[in-house]
């Protein structure tokens, strides 16, 4: 099993082959490859990351099937069913290191600062759900009215990283204490759509 940093190195080390073009995704993505993972998963990262179809975290960070143990949710919070999946990545498959991934353009931030600026809902609850998730991180940016909405979002985006980092260490008892005990990691990025680079937070 992979040390935290041995874990980080290794997605640092799998973004730069994808920035530069150079993937080796595809050896671990044969045949053989699912056969051997077929019995049983030993996943070295779980990544918290957005739903948006332009951030699969395999391909960024350039690992195969059965490396990553991915959480997907627009705006990626930390709500409930989150939280308990990456307990599960951590308690059951002894991952040692978590990621929450956000990501430039965000969608969902950039929704949440809509409906802020224009105080209005999303049109269902379970949209607005998202929103009231992600607005602990956007409200505190508008005040500034002086500050265009892309810069609000990239910032907020930012924000929210950090803050869902931060819950899910506070919100579980058991990841806490799994980082307390040194197996555990958790860690924020945000990665770049245009350039393809993960900036860690």
């Amino acid at each position: 099993m992979l040390t935290p940093s041995a874990a980080l190195a290794r997605l640092k080390e799998g973004n730069q082959r994808f920035v530069h073009g150079e993937l080796c995704l595809h050896e671990r993505m044969t045949h053989q490859r699912r056969l051997e993972v077929a019995a049983k998963q030993q996943p070295f990262a779980a990544i918290l990351g957005c739903a948006d179809s332009r951030v699969p975290a395999e391909e960024v960070f350039d690992q195969g099937v059965g490396d990553l143990f991915v959480v997907r949710v627009a705006g990626n919070y930390a709500g409930r069913g989150q939280i308990g999946s990456l307990e599960y990545a951590a308690e059951v498959l002894s991952v040692p290191l978590i990621v929450v991934l956000g990501h430039s353009c965000c969608g969902a931030i950039g929704a949440t600062v809509d409906s802020l600026r224009s105080q209005s809902r999303a049109p269902s609850d379970a949209l607005q759900e998202i929103i009231d998730e992600l607005q602990p991180s956007v409200r505190p940016l508008l005040g500034d009215t002086s500050t265009a909405d892309a810069e609000i979002i990239e910032e907020a985006t930012i924000a929210n990283v950090r803050s869902t980092a931060e819950r899910l260490s506070a919100k579980s008892e058991l990841l806490e204490r799994a980082i307390q005990q040194g197996r555990l990691q958790v860690i924020g990025a945000k990665y770049d759509l245009a350039t393809g680079v993960v900036e860690w937070i």
